[in-house]
């Protein structure tokens, strides 16, 4: 069955902004002053996950006495730090939601990340305006990959979740998004390349990536379940 595709949500970490370079460096800081590395399996087990689930994976996989709340105040701290100077937008962002705007296609954020977090992040670029909502880990109660953050995206466009075409770079991510029922692009970064995104309707090089547009414009096949 064809489907149209008749708003966008993106998510936030890694996807808009180079966030995950940042999660890197602070990553690497607070464990290094505990004698642990933040490794390369550590990071994509945190990936897309909200943060207190995100830093109890740290806890339980490197043996910590800290508790979450220990760990998310440190990571602020560092945060507030780097963020003014080293965040970036994504490759082809910008471009993209310039012709989504000239189309009047509607826009959505939701993260995993805290309001406050995402608040600063939209700022640096004068973006919050650009988006019909932000959705963050205050807006739901349970994170990703549950679906329920795309459900009220869903819920946010009035639309049906297959009308909507979710954006995401992570495995968690992109499962929250296809167990809601939305269409789902991956857009990985060398942070995430190697999750599995068997799951997606397509794999895009980035955001500038023309595989995008063609959904947007032209739909997508969907399967239908028979009753």
């Amino acid at each position: 069955m064809k489907q149209s595709i008749d708003a966008v949500v993106f998510d936030m970490d890694g996807l808009m902004f180079n966030t995950e370079d940042l999660y890197d460096q602070v990553g690497d800081s607070i464990l290094m002053k505990r004698g642990r590395r933040f490794t390369r399996e550590l990071k994509l087990a945190m990936m897309g996950l909200p943060g207190q689930q995100a830093f109890q994976v740290m806890i339980d996989r490197c043996g910590l006495d800290d508790s979450v709340e220990q760990l998310q105040d440190e990571t602020e701290a560092l945060f507030v730090k780097l963020l003014p100077r080293e965040i970036r937008t994504m490759p082809g962002l910008l471009a993209l939601l310039d012709r989504l705007e000239q189309q009047n296609i509607p826009r959505g954020i939701a993260t995993s990340s805290h309001q406050r977090f995402a608040a600063v992040a939209l700022a640096q670029f004068d973006l919050a305006d650009r988006f019909d909502f932000v959705l963050t880990a205050e807006s739901v109660k349970q994170g990703k990959p549950h679906p329920e953050v795309y459900q009220l995206a869903a819920e946010m466009m009035r639309l049906p979740p297959e009308a909507l075409l979710v954006l995401e770079d992570s495995h968690t991510g992109s499962t929250a998004a296809a167990a809601a029922g939305t269409c789902v692009i991956a857009v990985p970064t060398e942070h995430s390349r190697e999750c599995d995104f068997s799951h997606v309707h397509a794999i895009a090089d980035g955001l500038h990536d023309e595989i995008i547009w063609r959904t947007i414009r032209h739909g997508y096949h969907r399967e239908v379940k028979e009753a």
